[in-house]
C-alpha cells in the first residue's frame, strides 16, 4: 500500500502503539488523517497539547505499554516540555509525534525543537522520504530500551510528499534483563544469601523498578523464604503479593509505627528503588547498625547508606537469592510472625484518621479526616492519579491500591503541578474497566483547567475527582510562609470546581462535611454507564501540614 511520509510514520507506529493523545494543527494534520483512516490505532483528542504527553505517560504507567502523543511544530511542540521533562525525569518510554520546520530552512516562526527536546532529555528523530518507517521503529526501540520519551519529527515540507509502498519494518530490538554475571556478581549474591539466614529482623523494600522487572512473584517467595517485613516506595505500592507483612510506603508517606519497625531491621534488601531523599527520609529511614544492600539496574549504588550493591534485574535476583536460600538450607526468621503477635503488622502501618467530627480549628475540613472516610468509599477496582502539590501525602496514606500500576504521580519527577485532569484520559485508556480516581489541589487544578473537559469526557462515569481545595498554594504556605515571606503571592481566591465540572457534563458535589462525601458512596452504588463523572470540590483547611511535609520543614529549617 502506497502511501505519503505522514502514512508511513502512521502506519508503522501503529503496529507497535494502539493509543495515541494529542491536539491536532497543520504540522501533524496528515500524519493524523493517515492515522484515522488506515490503522487501528485510537486517538484521543486532548485540549493543550501538554496533556496529550501526560496521557501517553499515563498510559504507559497504568498499562506497561508504550503510548504516543501528536502536536504541530512551533507554539504546540513547546507547549509539550514540562510534560516531557516529566517524562523523562520519571523514564517513562513514549513517542511525541511533531510537526517540525521544513528541511529547507527555519521560518521566521520557527524554534530549534531538536535543542529544546534535548534540553529537557529527549532525543530527537527526524524521519526523511525514504527512511520514515525504518525511523519510527528506531524511535520506538530507543524509548522502549532507555526508558525514556522520545520525538519522531516529521519536516514540513516532507509531511505529505508521496513515499511509495509501506515497507516491512523490523521489529524493535529490546534488551534481555539485566542478568547478574561473572564470580564477583555471584560472590555478592551468596554473601547477601548468608546474611539473610542470618538475619532475626530481615527487611525487604521494593520499587517500581521491580514492578517493571515482573519480579512481584519472585519478591514474595523471598519474602516467605526469609520471614522479612516487606516495604515500598510510593510507586512500587502492591507490589509484594502478600499484604499482611507489608508496612506500608516507606518515608515520608510512612506511618509512625511501621517506620520505627523499618529501623529495627538488622539486614534490609531493597530492589529497585532509586531510594531517593524523600523515601529515605532524608537519611533517617535505616538505623545506623542496618546492613543495607541495593539491587539495581543502576551502574552504582544510589545512597551512601547502602553497604552492599548487586547489579541485575529485580526478578533475577530474587530468585538467584531464593536459590541459595535453599542450598544454605536456611529458615524463616520469624520476625513477621513476632511484630504481628505484638504491635500488628497492620496497626502498625495505620494513619490517624483526624478528627472525629472531620474539622480543623478553622472550621474547614481537616484534609485526614477527609482522606480517611474517601479510603472506605471509593470503588475498590481503582487507579489513583497524583496532581504534584502538598496534597500528595494525602491518596498516599490512607487509599490503598492492589499494585504499582494503580497509583502514579505524574508531576512528582519533576515537580511540577498541573499535570492531574489530562492524565485521567491516559489512565482511562489504559484501565477500560476501573475507576480513574484523580487527586489533585486547587492550584494544579486551575492550572490544568484545559483538560478538565478531556478527564469528564475520557473517564465519564468511572471518573471522580477529588480537589483539595484550600484556597493556597500549600507547599509555598507551608514553607515560605513560615518564614515570614509575604503569603498574598501563595494565595487563591476560592474557586468554586463543582460548577466548573458541571459546566462540562460532571456532577459537582461542594464538601464541606464529612456527610457530604456520602454523594461518593450513593455514586459508587450506581451503574457506570448512568451515573457522570463526579467532582468532589473539598474546601480543606490550609494549616493542616502532611507528615511528608513536616519532615521536610524538619530537615531544611530545622523546624
Amino acid at each position: 500500500m502506497s502511501g505519503t511520509v505522514s502514512a508511513h510514520v502512521a502506519r508503522t507506529l501503529a503496529q507497535h502503539v494502539d493509543h495515541v493523545f494529542g491536539v491536532m494543527g497543520n504540522g501533524n494534520a496528515w500524519f493524523l488523517d493517515s492515522l484515522e483512516r488506515s490503522t487501528t490505532a485510537r486517538f484521543t483528542a486532548v485540549r493543550h497539547e501538554a496533556g496529550g504527553v501526560v496521557a501517553a505517560d499515563a498510559y504507559f504507567r497504568a498499562a506497561g505499554r508504550i503510548a504516543a502523543a501528536t502536536v504541530t511544530y512551533g507554539a504546540g511542540f513547546t507547549n509539550t516540555l514540562t510534560a516531557l521533562a516529566e517524562a523523562a525525569q520519571a523514564r517513562v518510554p513514549l513517542v511525541l509525534l511533531a510537526g517540525d520546520e521544513p528541511t529547507s530552512g527555519p521560518r521566521p516562526w520557527d524554534v530549534d525543537q531538536i535543542a529544546l527536546a534535548a534540553a529537557v532529555g529527549a532525543r530527537t528523530y527526524t524521519v526523511g522520504r525514504a527512511d520514515a518507517a525504518a525511523t519510527t521503529v528506531i524511535a520506538i526501540e530507543h524509548s522502549l530500551t532507555y526508558r525514556v520519551p522520545v520525538v519522531l519529527a516529521i519536516p514540513y515540507d516532507v509531511a505529505a510528499l508521496e513515499a511509495g509502498p509501506v515497507p516491512e519494518a523490523p521489529e524493535p530490538a529490546l534488551p534481555a534483563p539485566l542478568a547478574p554475571s561473572g564470580p564477583f556478581d555471584a560472590a555478592a549474591i551468596t554473601d547477601l544469601a548468608r546474611h539473610l539466614a542470618g538475619a532475626e529482623r530481615p527487611l525487604l523494600v521494593a520499587g517500581r523498578g521491580a514492578w517493571l522487572a515482573g519480579a512481584g512473584e519472585a519478591l514474595g517467595e523471598l519474602a516467605e523464604a526469609t520471614g522479612a517485613l516487606t516495604a515500598t516506595t510510593a510507586l512500587g505500592r502492591g507490589v509484594f503479593p502478600d499484604g499482611r507483612y507489608d508496612l506500608g510506603v516507606a518515608g515520608g508517606f510512612g506511618a509512625e509505627g511501621a517506620m520505627a519497625l523499618v529501623r529495627e531491621a538488622d539486614v534490609a534488601v531493597v530492589l529497585g528503588a532509586s531510594l531517593n531523599q524523600f523515601t529515605m527520609r532524608f537519611g533517617e529511614l535505616f538505623s545506623p547498625g542496618t546492613r543495607v544492600v541495593q539491587v539495581d539496574v543502576a551502574a552504582t549504588a544510589t545512597h551512601r547508606h547502602v553497604g552492599g550493591f548487586v547489579r541485575g534485574d529485580a526478578a533475577l535476583v530474587a530468585r538467584a537469592l531464593v536459590a541459595e536460600l535453599r542450598a544454605l538450607g536456611a529458615s524463616p526468621s520469624g520476625w513477621r510472625e513476632s511484630v504481628d503477635a505484638t504491635v500488628g503488622v497492620a496497626a502498625a502501618r495505620e494513619h490517624g484518621p483526624g478528627p472525629a467530627d472531620g474539622l480543623a480549628p478553622d472550621g474547614r475540613l481537616d484534609p485526614r479526616a477527609v482522606a480517611h472516610r474517601l479510603g472506605a468509599l471509593l470503588p475498590e477496582d481503582r487507579v489513583v492519579v497524583s496532581d504534584g502539590g502538598h496534597f500528595i501525602g494525602w491518596a498516599n496514606m490512607y487509599w490503598p491500591v492492589a499494585s504499582p500500576d494503580r497509583m502514579m504521580m505524574v508531576g512528582t519527577a519533576y515537580q511540577s503541578i498541573g499535570l492531574g485532569f489530562p492524565s485521567v484520559a491516559g489512565a482511562a485508556a489504559a484501565l477500560p474497566g476501573s475507576a480513574v480516581v484523580l487527586t489533585t489541589g486547587d492550584g494544579g487544578g486551575l492550572m490544568a483547567l484545559a483538560d478538565l473537559e478531556t478527564a469528564v469526557r475520557t473517564a465519564g462515569g468511572r471518573g471522580v475527582a477529588v480537589v483539595w481545595n484550600d484556597a493556597v498554594y500549600g507547599a509555598e504556605v507551608h514553607v515560605y510562609g513560615r518564614q515570614g515571606l509575604a503569603e498574598e503571592p501563595m494565595r487563591i481566591p476560592e474557586t468554586d470546581f463543582a460548577a466548573l465540572a458541571a459546566a462540562v457534563g460532571a456532577e459537582g458535589v461542594v464538601v464541606r462535611s464529612l456527610a457530604d462525601l456520602d454523594r461518593l458512596a450513593s455514586w459508587t452504588a450506581e451503574p457506570v454507564d448512568e451515573r457522570r463523572f463526579l467532582m468532589l470540590d473539598c474546601r480543606v483547611s490550609p494549616t493542616v501540614v502532611a507528615p511528608y511535609q513536616e519532615e521536610i520543614l524538619r530537615v531544611n529549617l530545622g523546624r
